[in-house]
């Protein structure tokens, strides 16, 4: 069932959007050679409870960490470890967190490490794309596959391979609510859109082909042909007859500068 969000609920959740948002600049501060990833969970959960929120994936369906971390063909569901970034690494980092009040944020960022090769940017700057693409379409009167098709076409154009297996969700009081939202669709197709409804859009598209596998026991899900994936991720609100993104890329921004993807 698609939960409507009021007024208040879609200020609730800009909150912790906000926060998320936050988070992930903290942790650009971080994203270099020769830091593991597990300090960059630890970065993330400290700054989260200094909010006064608590991480939304840790525990969440047995997840052990505070944030997703997604090295190369790792496509999402990557667990900190003591993997050390390397130059030319780039590294998804998918971040929750819920508010006192209990509304959630989602949003994630593909950071490049270092110098990384042209082409692997090219994948950052297309799969960031579609997702606004994507945004572009949610609005009142059009459908899901709406969104689905646009992140699908844009993104196949340029040669990549587009998930399956993976979608984005609504999301509000629960981290994952009705509906999914697939990068892949045809237009005209699925649930209408509708003032109120509050989606996470997360395009997650592959250098080579679509085709993924899964460690169920570690959650991993990477790419079967080994080549890189990109992600990136807004939470938004269908609002006044408009997308408005309550998530931000703006903290990471004024980190990173010029080397903003």
């Amino acid at each position: 069932m698609i939960i409507l969000k009021t007024e208040e609920e879609i200020e609730q959740l800009r909150e912790a959007n906000l926060v998320v948002a936050r988070t992930l600049g903290e942790v650009a501060r971080w994203v270099q050679p020769g830091v593991t990833t597990h300090r960059l969970n630890q970065i993330a959960e400290e700054y989260i409870r200094s909010q006064d929120c608590v991480p939304g994936f840790l525990g969440l369906y047995g997840f052990p960490a505070s944030v997703c971390i997604s090295v190369n063909e790792t496509v999402v569901h990557g667990i900190p470890s003591s993997y050390v970034l390397r130059d030319g690494d780039i590294v998804s980092v998918d971040c929750g967190a819920v508010t006192r009040s209990g509304f959630n944020g989602d949003s994630t960022y593909t950071f490049p490490v270092g110098d990384v090769a042209p082409e692997v940017l090219e994948l950052l700057r297309v799969t960031k794309q579609s997702l606004y693409l994507g945004i572009e379409q949610a609005v009142p009167g059009h459908r899901i596959g709406d969104i689905s098709n646009a992140i699908q076409t844009y993104c196949e154009r340029h040669g990549y391979g587009v998930v399956r297996e993976m979608t984005g969700h609504g999301v509000g009081r629960k981290l994952h609510e009705d509906p999914e939202v697939p990068n892949y669709g045809r237009r005209g197709t699925g649930p209408l859109i509708k003032n109120g409804m509050c989606i996470a859009i997360e395009p997650m598209i592959n250098m080579g082909g679509k085709n993924v596998f899964i460690d169920e026991e570690a959650w991993i899900c990477r790419t079967r042909d080994r080549k890189p994936s990109a992600h990136y991720e807004h939470s938004i609100a269908v609002h006044h007859g408009k997308p408005d993104i309550l998530s931000s890329f703006d903290y990471v921004k004024e980190v990173l500068g010029d080397r903003f993807i």
